[in-house]
């Protein structure tokens, strides 16, 4: 089950994000997101009460960006990314979104391989983007037609 991710959430998240080295992000990160930012999305997937994984997307206007998705790794490779990705793509299209952009790691050729099964395309990089090794970031984007 897809739902809204809430505060007591956020320890699993924050566990699941380290586990997979998703993002740099810490729990104030995830408050912000939850408490302040209006064009914040996130969700978790969920069963049976445990977390498995989530996602993590901006809709501002026309546009939506992927900021984080991650599925615990004792989860990985049953398809759940994949319904964390098919669930932001129908939000983006409820929202009349032109596009998805996402940054992804240069070196996370599995990811680029989730996102292109969804369409999306190499658009451009970025050069030294990720602060914790200065990795380039491929910028990847999917067209949706918007209204």
């Amino acid at each position: 089950m897809i739902r809204a991710m809430e505060i007591a959430d956020v320890e699993a998240v924050l566990c699941i994000d380290q586990e997979c080295k998703a993002s740099n992000w810490n729990k104030q990160h995830f408050h912000y997101e939850l408490e302040e930012n209006a064009f914040s999305q996130l969700y978790v997937l969920e069963e049976d009460n445990e977390i498995l994984g989530f996602i993590g997307f901006w809709i501002t206007f026309e546009q939506c960006q992927l900021t984080n998705i991650a599925i615990a790794k004792k989860w990985q490779g049953k398809g759940y990314s994949k319904i964390l990705m098919k669930h932001m793509i129908q939000k983006a299209q409820e929202a009349h979104c032109e596009h998805i952009s996402l940054e992804v790691r240069k070196s996370n050729h599995r990811a680029q391989q989730l996102y292109r099964s969804f369409a999306f395309i190499e658009v451009n990089k970025r050069e030294r983007y990720y602060t914790d090794n200065y990795e380039d970031a491929i910028i990847m984007v999917k067209g949706l037609g918007g209204e």
